[in-house]
């Protein structure tokens, strides 16, 4: 299992155009990928569940990674946070 948190920067949060980019990318992994925020959770490749959370500019996430390639969907997730969120 593999661990990162992320404070978002994006001055909308995730909203639905970075949630699609993200359920996509997350989606290239056979890892499950979870994103944790005030104690609800979330599939990284489920758009209404990412949506779901409601994250806002400032808040922070946490993404777990757990599967046989989670090496590098942790690699590719914190890039994707950094350069989208």
């Amino acid at each position: 299992m593999k661990k990162f948190i992320y404070t978002i920067k994006d001055e909308v949060g995730i909203h639905a155009r970075p949630a699609g980019l993200l359920v996509k990318e997350a989606k290239k992994y056979s890892s499950k990928i979870v994103l944790h925020k005030d104690g609800k959770t979330a599939e990284a490749g489920k758009l209404m569940a990412v949506m779901g959370l409601g994250v806002k500019c400032g808040q922070t996430v946490e993404v777990e990674i757990v599967g046989e390639d989670e090496e590098a969907a942790y690699e590719a997730m914190k890039d994707f946070f950094e350069k989208n969120l």
